[in-house]
């Protein structure tokens, strides 16, 4: 049984999200402090944890940072305040997505599902038939093993940043929309915000491009989407 970690102070939301998560299939732990959540995230054994932003002790963006340092276990970001610079901040620790309060219950487990299910594909394809080395330019990316590297040195990239990176580097040279990119990446179509996009791409233009203002390798095409070259 997949297992998941709920980090969030109100107990009333905890409870809601774990009574929907436990009737989808899930095993269930709650931490309503961020110590307490941080020390469970690194001893625990979870698919998947859903971190309010705004915490006792710890603050969730400080919390992802040290989850993030130690696993690459799939961070949901549960919060109400959300700001562009919040969600800059957050994505660029390594939180794979953001939900806003008050949502939906049905979103959220559609969600954790298609998160779960994303993060056991890419673990997958790094060990079968399709791992290998992938070369565009400068750009190295070793799929066995997870590791990108850009002129011979190594690049460290958050779980979202790498699947976007080989997705289009298997796709070198094709047009995807932002839309199609959230479909692919974060296997959710209409069930979130992909502004998300946006963000890890600039991520990724500022560890992989010469200049992020004027990239040379991930491309935008106005009005249509991003290429890349």
């Amino acid at each position: 049984m997949e297992k998941i970690l709920i980090i969030e102070d109100d107990a009333d939301i905890a409870e809601i999200e774990k009574d929907y998560l436990a009737l989808s299939g899930y095993s269930v732990d709650i931490e309503s402090d961020g110590n307490g959540g941080l020390y469970a995230a690194l001893n625990g054994k979870y698919d998947l944890i859903l971190l309010d932003l705004m915490l006792p002790g710890m603050d969730g963006l400080e919390i992802c940072r040290r989850i993030r340092d130690k696993t690459k276990v799939p961070i949901l970001m549960v919060t109400a305040k959300v700001t562009d610079l919040d969600k800059i901040r957050g994505l660029g620790l390594g939180a794979d997505d953001y939900i806003e309060k008050p949502f939906s219950p049905s979103v959220l487990v559609a969600r954790v599902r298609a998160h779960i299910a994303q993060f056991r594909r890419l673990s997958e394809n790094g060990k079968g038939e399709n791992a290998g080395i992938l070369t565009v330019g400068d750009i190295t990316v070793n799929t066995a093993e997870h590791r990108v590297y850009k002129q011979g040195k190594e690049v460290e990239l958050k779980n979202k940043e790498y699947e976007l990176l080989v997705f289009f580097m298997t796709n070198k040279g094709l047009l995807f929309s932002r839309e199609d990119l959230y479909v692919k990446i974060w296997g959710m179509e209409a069930l979130g915000d992909n502004s998300t996009v946006a963000v890890h791409i600039n991520r990724l233009r500022e560890k992989l491009e010469d200049d992020p203002s004027a990239p040379k390798h991930i491309t935008t095409v106005r009005g249509a989407g991003y290429r890349f070259l």
